[in-house]
């Protein structure tokens, strides 16, 4: 899941190889961390943070699907 986090993230920003994503596994729960650019912030959320609740949604459906609880949070 990781791997798809970053390619998504990699796709959306101008600067691909500045994205870092860091995965915390506790109690069967993940919550993978992105980091990117200051410059690209605006892209990964997008505007009122449609593109942050899509990445958000699609992730916890693939995360689903493997029975898995997962949380993305967009580190600053």
């Amino acid at each position: 899941m990781k791997n798809l986090l970053t390619y998504i993230a990699q796709s959306l920003v101008e600067h691909p190889d500045a994205v870092n994503v860091t995965e915390i596994e506790n109690d069967g729960h993940v919550t993978l961390e992105l980091r990117v650019a200051p410059s690209d912030m605006g892209k990964v959320i997008g505007r009122q943070g449609r593109i942050a609740k899509e990445i958000r949604t699609l992730m916890r459906s693939v995360a689903q699907r493997q029975g898995k609880k997962i949380s993305v949070e967009i580190m600053d």
